[in-house]
Formats: C-alpha cells, structure tokens, sequence
C-alpha cells in the first residue's frame, strides 16, 4: 500500500461527492511537503449494466487508483464501497475540500496499516453506555456535534473489535461504512432502521459463543 498517495472523488465545486454520485477521482500526492494532483479520472457509476457492469466499472476505478489504496468520498456505501474493501481500500467518509483533509487522512491512514486506530485525547470523549448487562448505547451524532473533528472509527472500532458486548446501539446521521465490512467480517448481526430523514439507529448483536 503507497500510503504518500490519497485520491478523492469531487465535484465541480472542488469538494468531495457520495461515491455513488458523478465526480472526479484525482489522486493526491505527497511532495516535498506538498499535496499535489497527480491524476484524475471522471467517474460515474452506471447501474444500466447490472452486476457485470458494475465490476467493469469497479475494475477500471481499481486499476486506475493503482499503488494508492486510500479513497475519500462525502459518503460511501453499496456495492461499489464493498467491492473496494474487499479489494484492500480504505475508504474515508469526508465532506469538504482535499486540502482541508489530505494530511490528517495520511495520519490516519498510515496508523490503519500498522493495526491502529489514532488515539484521541482528552477525558471528555464518551465511551458507550452501559445500559443493561452486556448492552450499550452511543451517539455518534452527539459527539461529532461536540467535537466535528472526530470520526466514528476513532471513536468505535476498537469497541466494536473488542466484542465486549451482546447488543451495542448507535444513532447516528448515516451508517459508517467500516461498520458494516467489521461486522460481517465479525460474524456479527446487525440491523439499521431510519428514523428521520438524518436519523438512523444501527443495532449490533453478538452471540455469546461468537468472534472475540
């Protein structure tokens, strides 16, 4: 994994788009101190090929992307983002400009291929609530209204890998897309239910005898 290397996909405004929306995919990288475009590639998912179509299109993007294993999109989800992760990407949710994101995703990123997650500090930064025995609650709309800086993977997976629970709440705007790829990958069920138009409530269960 080249992790000098961060692409994003764009709009016309210079900021991220959903990764199932029209944009650009440029490829960031790192020289001498500076971020530079390095490539781009215009990309538009066309759901009129159906499954094959769709792994045409996800083998071009792979192929294109190359040496860089490291994506940023405003939102990320289906089987686009599956098919990338189970390629080796990461995949960032992130909205707004490159540059306003490029170095703290190589942090990140870098300490993802080493087997962490940054720690973040300060005591003020909630951990899930125990509700009931082995069952837990967490805003992650909450926190990010705190502190917007915050990502749910900072925040959640090493929770979530530890398995140190039998049922594990989470509200939030939108499902984080590393939670469903670490649940699967778990072994655990997870269910999601949309309860406004920003408001989604995702249920993580274990079994007692499951992973971890």
């Amino acid at each position: 994994m080249c992790v000098s290397e961060i692409a994003a996909i764009i709009g016309s405004d210079g900021r991220t788009v959903p990764l199932s929306e029209p944009g650009t995919v440029v490829v960031y990288r790192m020289v001498r101190g500076t971020w530079l475009a390095e490539r781009r590639l215009p990309f538009s998912l066309n759901g009129d090929g159906g499954l094959a179509g769709l792994r045409n299109q996800t083998g071009e993007l792979v192929a294109f992307l190359g040496t860089c294993k490291t994506l940023v999109a405003q939102s990320a989800s289906g089987a686009l983002f599956f098919g990338l992760a189970k390629a080796g990407f990461s995949v960032f949710e992130i909205a707004g400009s490159p540059p306003e994101f490029l170095s703290s995703v190589l942090l990140e990123a870098k300490e993802e291929q080493e087997g962490n997650v940054p720690v973040l500090d300060g005591a003020d930064i909630p951990a899930p609530l125990e509700i009931s025995p082995g069952k837990y609650y967490i805003s992650i709309r909450e926190i990010q209204g705190k502190r917007p800086e915050m990502s749910s993977k900072q925040v959640l997976r090493s929770f979530v890998q530890a398995g140190a629970f039998s049922e594990l709440e989470i509200i939030c705007d939108h499902m984080p897309p590393w939670i469903e790829v670490d649940a699967e990958r778990l072994g655990y069920d997870l269910t999601r239910e949309q309860t406004g138009l920003h408001d989604m409530k995702v249920l993580i269960r274990r079994s007692a005898g499951g992973c971890c």
